[in-house]
């Protein structure tokens, strides 16, 4: 057995605490739920955190500081248990990805995934996603920003804890380049029209589908096992991506 002493990790809600009463009044659009942590998941986390994670702070990051170079950056924001974002990170060596989510057995498993992958252009968030981008990200530095299959809050009473809110459209709109794009994805129908009236009517954004209202599922986002099972089932799955003009 190894008696030696574990590297201690510095996690982001070590670093938070003060900074928390600047949001208490924000409705989230998540519920923490702290899931047990596997074996494989802690490893994970103690061997690869401290060169792929990243911690909230209270001043922006310098991206290109970060990975060593000057790149496209996408961001994916709630990235689950992280299998499709580590795909895209290593189908475009050429990008760099940020991922943001809450909870750490899904930052555990990406962590995972990422080091099986040898995936280096990849870098983690554990915290809330409107603080990281209020307080990490710099004004007009992503390419692009991914929402694929956020909770829907399918009850009525519930769709104010939808992320897809015009006071959230109008912070990504800060953060994306010009020409950037916000790309979503939901097998919610009625979330789906949610977000096209959200963005329909949301300044300086444009929508990129022929029609003004849905794109196919592009090649760069990877169909998931959960998907795949939904569409041969009969249930749908909408894509909506919206370019920032202005």
């Amino acid at each position: 057995m190894n008696n030696a002493e574990q590297p201690a990790i510095t996690t982001p809600e070590e670093v938070v605490d003060q900074q928390e009463p600047r949001y208490l009044r924000r409705i989230r659009s998540f519920v923490l739920r702290e899931g047990r942590l596997t074996k494989g998941q802690e490893r994970a986390i103690v061997q690869f955190w401290p060169t792929m994670g990243l911690v909230h702070q209270t001043t922006t990051y310098n991206l290109t500081e970060v990975f060593g170079r000057d790149s496209h950056v996408v961001l994916e924001i709630g990235f689950g248990m992280g299998k499709s974002l580590v795909e895209m990170a290593k189908a475009a060596p050429e990008k760099d990805f940020i991922g943001i989510e809450v909870h750490k057995p899904g930052v555990g498993a990406c962590l995972g995934e990422a080091e099986t992958a040898q995936v280096k252009n990849l870098r983690l968030f554990e915290h809330d996603a409107v603080e990281i981008l209020n307080d990490c990200i710099a004004d007009g530095s992503l390419s692009t920003v991914q929402l694929f299959f956020p909770d829907p809050w399918h009850k009525k009473r519930h769709h104010k804890r939808r992320i897809v809110q015009s006071e959230f459209v109008q912070l990504l709109r800060k953060k994306l380049k010009i020409g950037g794009v916000f790309h979503m994805a939901t097998d919610w129908e009625n979330y789906a029209e949610h977000m096209l009236e959200v963005m329909s009517a949301a300044e300086g954004f444009k929508n990129l589908a022929s029609d003004n209202e849905y794109v196919p599922r592009p090649d760069h986002r990877p169909l998931t096992k959960f998907e795949n099972r939904g569409v041969n089932l009969g249930h749908g799955v909408w894509d909506l991506m919206f370019e920032r003009i202005a």
